[in-house]
């Protein structure tokens, strides 16, 4: 690969906050506090979607599918990111660099299109309700689960290939926390407009398009929820849904202000809190909001506590 070739050095220094040292124990506390969060609620949520017979239905296979992604995505980067915060060794090797940009991508672009196909769920389960079971069977559910599995394996191969392909003539200094598709292209030398437009087109595919698609669905829900009669109904409706949306937020926003603009043009600090953000604080914010918010899944949770002390 030309970036290993051109460079004189084995490994990246990431100098994230070293301007700032004050700041890296505060950071490298909260990480050691959140990151154990997130796994033990994604661990949750899944254990008791699948053990649960009440919550074996497409939302929490999708719902299964985000918290595995979440797990994934968080162990991508936060490992690497306590160590350098914990000590005064900032670096990364080239193939560790090179691993944590294919994964975090894979999980990252993924994921963005699984919250897709669980507003189009949502959609089917609240709109379309006498056809839903129809549509929406096993079969189904793994092909859509497989398709989005797929499709951000393919985004994420091309673009990270694609990068690690620019030329750093000897650089080896990242101003990140990690090791991101912007920042690698920020640091390259020589010709790099083609990557830059390139990677906004193909995120308006994967960050502007599926959001359009959500936003419709729950434009559709909101107008079939208002229509329903029961005020326990709606308020349901409105409590499924509303989560999901939490969520979206959560993901697309940070997202799309990391990647539908010229990677030339981020400031210089942006893109470490917006890692920080989509990559530590929403997935380990996810299960609590899906939990807090959902009595099915509180039920579940609670019987599942009680089932391993009764056990004890």
């Amino acid at each position: 690969m030309n970036w290993a070739n051109e460079s004189s050095a084995r490994e990246f220094i990431l100098l994230g906050f070293a301007d700032r040292p004050w700041l890296e124990l505060p950071l490298f506390a909260i990480l050691l506090i959140t990151y154990p969060m997130a796994m033990v609620g994604n661990t949750a949520i899944i254990l008791v979607s699948r053990l649960d017979a009440r919550l074996h239905s497409p939302m929490y296979f999708f719902l299964t599918n985000l918290s595995f992604l979440d797990m994934c995505y968080t162990t991508s980067i936060v490992p690497q990111m306590l160590f350098n915060l914990g000590s005064t060794k900032k670096t990364i090797s080239y193939v560790g660099c090179a691993a944590q940009l294919y994964f975090f991508h894979i999980m990252g672009g993924t994921e963005c299109l699984l919250l897709a196909i669980m507003s189009f769920d949502r959609y089917l389960a609240i709109c379309k309700p006498l056809h839903y079971t129809l549509i929406m069977n096993p079969r189904i559910c793994i092909l859509l689960a497989s398709t989005v599995w797929l499709a951000g394996i393919t985004y994420a191969v091309s673009e990270a290939t694609a990068t690690l392909q620019l030329p750093l003539c000897g650089l080896n200094k990242l101003d990140h926390l990690l090791c991101e598709i912007p920042a690698l292209i920020k640091a390259a030398c020589g010709e790099k407009a083609a990557n830059e437009l390139t990677l906004s087109v193909v995120c308006i595919f994967m960050l502007a398009v599926p959001l359009g698609l959500i936003l419709a669905s729950y434009a559709c829900i909101g107008h079939a929820v208002f229509k329903i009669k029961s005020s326990e109904g709606r308020k349901k409706a409105f409590g499924t849904c509303s989560s999901h949306l939490i969520v979206v937020f959560l993901l697309y926003g940070p997202g799309i202000s990391m990647y539908l603009q010229p990677p030339s043009s981020i400031s210089r600090d942006q893109p470490k809190f917006m890692a920080l953000f989509y990559g530590v604080v929403t997935p380990a914010l996810n299960p609590f909001i899906y939990t807090l918010r959902n009595k099915d899944v509180k039920e579940a949770l609670g019987n599942l506590v009680r089932g391993i002390f009764a056990s004890k």
